[in-house]
């Protein structure tokens, strides 16, 4: 389960490092010993109080192994520890990043763009909100089913949120929002393109024909999602929702889910160059080694690592983001495997299915006769397969959400515990017999 062939590259490539440096003359830098050995060992061993991350037998939260290429880049790069708030801090990092977060606009077909890396989706989404309040202002809106990180930054950057309610797929009710935007000042719809929750993709080419007669921004939160526009498999919805992506203003997308990378490392896009100017700022004791546009310029963090740059430019270079390519298969196998389980819980008379995958979330419940049985059954399932190695996950979804799909229940509380289950791994279309088998032992 874990990569250890990468650690003789790792040696050579950070010998070849140093070589760059052999005009410095040499000083006494720490190194390890036996006391830190013995450290390494303990750390080793608390290590194991851990969830199988990296097994396929784990299916539950987005949990993706980094590629051994972006472990051994980001330890490479730590030799150095750079720093991309500012060219004098993260010179070559610099460089890579940008070519990095390029490639990202590039797959979702941008030749302009402005944008960088940070900590994750939080952060992103942040920025891209701020933005959206300095070039339009106006309400946010969100579908009920979009991260709830959205209500809480609003909160933050002192912006007004109005939930939009879902359908039945649990995507965004575009009727709903025409509604809103006819009562309320919208100066921002986000789209979210796989919800961390369901997986369910929102109409964004419906969303795009409403702006033709209402003023407002487009911001995607496809943290998540952002990936499988690379998929040619994708069901109608998601197919088209994917495919206009490049007519929005802002996309986040995280390449610490489906893009191999250590945590953390988020993406923000934004389309028009020119929203860089809401990013001016002095700071002149931190600068002095160049004129050229640095990303401490055009980001709202300030010290951000470089070796997540390096780790992500890496696993580019040698997995490009192109459809049909090894990267993309990967994602496809995984959305597979999600289709694969999804028909074994339709085919299964014992077990209730909510939504068919539009990417590779499955969710799903032991059939009861009321909610409340069925939440209790969920969950012990859930603590069943735990204890026979196979990690699932417990998603609480809203009876209004599950009254189109499940006929036959009896309703008696306002929301129901159900299972979930993210199958990342390509790994997981090879398991997903054993996934199941486990499944229906546990219970």
């Amino acid at each position: 389960m874990f990569e250890t062939d990468g650690l003789a590259a790792l040696k050579s490539s950070t010998e070849l490092l140093a070589q760059g440096f052999t005009d410095l003359p040499e000083f006494d830098s720490p190194h390890l010993d036996a006391g830190a050995a013995a450290v390494l060992s303990d750390v080793a061993r608390r290590m194991q109080e851990n969830y199988p991350y990296a097994h396929p037998l784990y299916a539950g939260q987005m949990l993706k192994p980094p590629h051994p290429i972006a472990r051994a880049a980001y330890s490479l790069a730590m030799q150095i520890n750079p720093n991309n708030h500012a060219l004098d801090g993260g010179r070559a990092s610099s460089e890579l990043e940008k070519e990095a977060v390029a490639n990202l606009a590039a797959m979702f077909a941008w030749d302009s763009h402005i944008g960088h890396l940070c900590g994750g989706g939080t952060m992103a989404n942040m920025e891209a909100l701020w933005i959206a309040r300095q070039e339009l202002g106006g309400a946010v809106v969100a579908s009920e089913q979009a991260h709830y990180t959205h209500s809480r930054l609003t909160e933050v950057l002192g912006i007004p949120f109005h939930s939009v309610p879902v359908n039945a797929n649990a995507q965004m009710d575009v009727a709903a929002l025409e509604s809103l935007l006819r009562q309320e000042k919208i100066g921002t719809v986000v789209v979210t393109l796989g919800t961390t929750g369901v997986g369910s993709v929102d109409p964004l080419h419906k969303v795009l024909e409403l702006r033709k007669s209402h003023s407002f921004r487009i911001h995607v939160d496809a943290a998540y999602g952002g990936y499988h526009c690379l998929l040619d498999s994708l069901a109608d919805n998601a197919r088209q929702a994917f495919a206009q992506i490049a007519d929005v203003d802002s996309i986040v997308i995280d390449p610490h889910k489906h893009g191999l990378q250590p945590y953390g490392c988020g993406c923000v896009l934004f389309r028009d160059p020119q929203i860089g100017r809401h990013y001016k700022h002095e700071s002149p004791y931190t600068y002095f080694s160049s004129d050229e546009l640095h990303l401490g310029e055009i980001s709202l963090e300030c010290s951000r690592p470089g070796a997540s740059a390096t780790a992500l430019w890496a696993t580019q270079q040698l997995q490009p983001m192109e459809r049909g390519g090894e990267f993309a298969r990967g994602l496809e196998d995984s959305r597979q495997a999600a289709l694969a389980l999804y028909a074994r819980i339709c085919d299964d008379h014992s077990q209730l299915s909510i939504v068919e995958p539009e990417l590779d979330i499955v969710l799903w419940a032991p059939k009861a006769v009321k909610a409340s049985e069925i939440s209790a059954l969920s969950s012990n399932a859930f603590e069943q397969c735990a204890a026979n190695n196979l990690h699932l996950a417990l998603v609480h979804l809203p009876s209004t959400l599950l009254r189109a799909h499940w006929t036959g229940v009896e309703f008696d509380a306002e929301s129901v515990t159900c299972l979930r289950s993210c199958l990342m791994k390509p790994e997981h279309l090879q398991w997903v017999e054993k996934i199941w088998a486990i499944y229906k032992e546990s219970t």
